[in-house]
């Protein structure tokens, strides 16, 4: 009987796996068919190839973390990028998409526990890095929240900006990215929870820590809850939440995407 069309698939996605095993294992068996062009399995050429694997993916994490490498160490990071990599290799050639995952390897890697900030850290960065490729879109604008009829106002819902993410930490993370943009770093005089907007409205990334009076606020809006129940979760949390200036507040800073027709959004 000849092989079936599922029997090779079935059998090149077994190769794949071993192939990948090889490269995060040393200690795994040279792939099946990896010879040199004279036909012989050379183990040594292929460690070459696996190490060279190797220090790009480092190097790959460490450029969208560059904060997070710079918090525990070139060592510490190289070590941890590593034992990340044997649970995770790149699904796409693009490479600036590796390490979505990241934080939360970070957030269960027990040499990281001393550092429990460190994963929400690595989120910021992940989103920044997701906002940066995110699609292009006009932000909503002040002009655009005023076209709403003031009796539509309560049940609107605001389409959220392909950028748009929301980090919430009980940590101060988006103060410790901040810290870390400069070349003398100072560590946050307040050691609170914050909750951080991550956007790219026009052409340039925006990291902005919200009110935390507003932080449910926000969540509920961008998980597509109308305005006047965002503004119901946001003020059963904090008595002191205002509604106006919270809502103005995300719209200029390009949380939204703007309304395709006057008064309705996508």
């Amino acid at each position: 009987m000849e092989p079936t069309a599922t029997d090779e698939t079935a059998g090149f996605r077994a190769r794949q796996e071993q192939f990948a095993r090889s490269l995060t294992d040393p200690a795994a068996d040279l792939p099946a068919g990896v010879t040199t062009r004279r036909g012989v399995a050379d183990a040594t050429r292929f460690a070459v190839y696996r190490n060279n694997v190797t220090v790009g993916l480092v190097k790959a994490l460490e450029k969208r973390f560059p904060v997070t490498a710079r918090l525990v160490g070139v060592e510490f990071f190289a070590a941890m990028a590593r034992d990340y990599m044997r649970r995770e290799l790149p699904s796409s050639p693009i490479l600036f998409d590796y390490g979505d995952g990241f934080a939360d390897f970070i957030e269960a890697y027990d040499d990281a526990a001393g550092l429990p900030y460190l994963a929400d850290v690595a989120r910021v960065e992940a989103v920044w890095t997701r906002a940066y490729h995110a699609e292009d879109a006009p932000a909503m604008t002040a002009a655009g929240l005023g076209a709403i009829e003031p009796q539509e106002l309560a049940g609107a819902r605001l389409a959220r900006h392909p950028a748009t993410q929301l980090v919430r930490s009980p940590f101060p993370v988006g103060s410790i990215w901040a810290a870390h943009q400069k070349e003398t770093v100072e560590p946050p005089r307040d050691w609170r929870r914050e909750t951080v907007l991550v956007t790219r409205p026009d052409m340039q990334v925006t990291v902005c820590i919200l009110p935390e009076r507003d932080a449910a606020f926000a969540a509920e809006l961008l998980a597509g809850e109308t305005l006047g129940d965002a503004a119901g979760v946001a003020l059963a949390r904090d008595a002191t939440f205002d509604f106006g200036p919270a809502l103005v507040g995300l719209v200029s800073l390009g949380a939204f995407r703007a309304p395709t027709q006057q008064g309705k959004t996508p």
